[in-house]
């Protein structure tokens, strides 16, 4: 379970990186603009997951 954290962690991280690209000659503003977007999903989406999983170690009955 701890893996599975990490590796949301991991892709929440990757979130960021892809929300903060730059601009440049390679990657146009236009394409910029979706990584934004793409980043921004994947920052939600993963980080709602390591609440999911934090609250269900938390509320586990063993």
């Amino acid at each position: 379970m701890y893996q599975l954290a990490l590796l949301y962690l991991a892709c929440v991280l990757a979130g960021f990186g892809l929300a903060n690209l730059p601009s440049s000659a390679i990657v146009t503003a236009e394409i910029a603009n979706i990584f934004d977007l793409v980043g921004g999903i994947a920052i939600i989406v993963f980080g709602v997951a390591i609440l999911y999983l934090g609250f269900k170690s938390l509320f586990n009955k063993r």
